[in-house]
């Protein structure tokens, strides 16, 4: 018996399960665990066949040939709400977060200009929960995790950032949850000592989470729950 986590649309189409129970044998592959789903759940069965959701095993998007085995963590991924480390354990717990309570845009500022008296320029994304989205009013949000995978996810967009762009430090938080309009919902810092290099940094960071990272956005409209593919 293979337990396959469900997250956003697919825990709709699921009638809001959380899960799927599914017999499949150990060894068998990712195809094979698809065939399962086509029978029991054909619409979310047709939505990976699409390549709208994703199948991941142990917190690794999987391909058709992955091997599955009992053990194995196994979930689907509906479209991303929004895809040698330079720094410690401690660093990472302060500058990458998934939480549910909201932040201190002025603490976490500090929080990132303390990181080096080199910082000269600091870029800053802010995202806020707004009443109106393609058209519709929203009353709320709620933001749906895939705990785990989320913050590795985040991380792994640091380090990359950390490398990859001239930056001294880059911060990112995300909120999950029931968000009220006006909330905060994800704040990303990016910190170098010229205003250009903070400036890339801070945009390919936040496009690079809506693109990758397994968060998920549930609007509550007057008109019902709507859940959102992707939005810019």
């Amino acid at each position: 018996m293979i337990t396959v986590k469900l997250f956003g649309l697919t825990k709709s189409l699921a009638g809001n399960q959380g899960s799927l129970s599914l017999v499949l044998e150990s060894g068998h592959q990712v195809k094979d665990l698809i065939d399962r789903i086509n029978v029991s759940h054909p619409q979310i069965a047709e939505l990976i066949h699409k390549k709208k959701v994703l199948v991941s095993v142990n917190q690794e998007i999987a391909h058709a040939e992955t091997t599955v085995q009992d053990t194995d963590e196994i979930a689907l991924l509906p479209p991303f709400a929004g895809g040698s480390s330079v720094s410690d354990a401690v660093d990472e717990g302060q500058f990458v977060r998934v939480q549910r309570e909201n932040f201190s845009l002025d603490q976490e500022l500090e929080r990132v200009r303390s990181r080096s008296k080199r910082i000269g320029g600091i870029a800053t994304f802010l995202g806020i929960a707004r009443d109106r989205s393609r058209g519709r009013d929203v009353d709320s949000i709620t933001f749906e995790h895939y705990e785990g995978m989320a913050q590795k996810t985040l991380r792994d967009i640091r380090e990359r950032a950390l490398k990859e762009f001239n930056i001294l430090e880059l911060l990112i938080i995300h909120r999950y949850g029931d968000i009220t309009i006006g909330e905060n919902i994800v704040l990303i810092i990016a910190g170098a000592e010229h205003r250009v290099d903070a400036f890339h940094a801070c945009k390919w960071a936040i496009d690079e989470l809506k693109q990758i990272t397994p968060i998920w956005k549930l609007e509550h409209t007057p008109e019902g729950e709507v859940w959102v593919e992707e939005h810019p």
